[in-house]
């Protein structure tokens, strides 16, 4: 009985790794699209260069 319980929670524990990874993935992914867009979308500073879109 213990052994699959054991088994049952490493079976969980992977799962639930894999789910939290995957949705990392994918908030990386998202990120990377909005600080490229960032490039294309940046405004025109004062003297006409191109300044920062961000703020850091």
């Amino acid at each position: 009985m213990v052994p699959l319980l054991l088994v049952l929670l490493l079976a969980l524990l992977l799962f639930g790794a894999g789910f939290a990874l995957k949705a990392l993935w994918i908030v990386a992914a998202i990120v990377l699209a909005i600080w490229l867009l960032g490039f294309v979308v940046r405004s025109a500073g004062a003297g006409g260069k191109r300044g920062r879109w961000y703020r850091w």
